[in-house]
């Protein structure tokens, strides 16, 4: 009987799995709406006391997106504001929507790896998973890898499109 040879485990082919980048800590909103007046009009001194005022461990460890989701005008130091409370606390605090959060952080441990490792390798970005990693995080790991790697790929080692080689 003839041996069955794992032809993928002796490829020699390195598997990236961008999930494994993916931002651990949650991502909460914090919206200036419920601090204006009215939902539309900002009073700094009733502003003030309310920030002075919150909670602010609710967002210890957290990734905060500051919105505001009312149709008012808001001065930029109100976001400013927001920001002198949320810095020592939370995670990492930014303008914009949860998503634009969630992407800026995973943008971010993307751009942390260790890029020695795939040097001179035939790399696999893995092309499935449960949670979809997003058009922006493979064409950033594309970017990251292309000056190092000697191929890149796109899917499972069993069955991948070639994305890159190097001549």
């Amino acid at each position: 009987m003839e041996e069955i040879v794992n032809k993928v485990a002796q490829s020699g082919l390195l598997t990236l799995d961008l999930e494994d980048y993916y931002p651990q800590e949650e991502t909460v909103v914090f919206d200036l709406k419920q601090y204006l007046f009215m939902e539309m009009i900002l009073k700094e001194k009733d502003f003030r006391a309310a920030l002075q005022g919150l909670d602010w461990e609710q967002y210890s460890n957290k990734n905060v997106a500051i919105i505001c989701s009312a149709d008012a005008v808001v001065p930029f130091w109100a976001y400013m504001l927001v920001m002198t409370y949320l810095e020592p606390i939370a995670n990492y605090a930014a303008f914009g929507s949860k998503e634009e959060v969630f992407k800026t952080q995973f943008m971010k441990r993307l751009n942390a790896i260790d890029m020695s490792a795939y040097e001179d390798k035939r790399v696999v970005v893995k092309g499935c998973g449960d949670k979809g990693a997003g058009e922006a995080a493979y064409v950033e790991i594309t970017r990251l890898l292309r000056p190092v790697a000697k191929s890149i790929m796109y899917g499972e080692p069993c069955s991948t499109v070639p994305i890159y080689k190097k001549k």
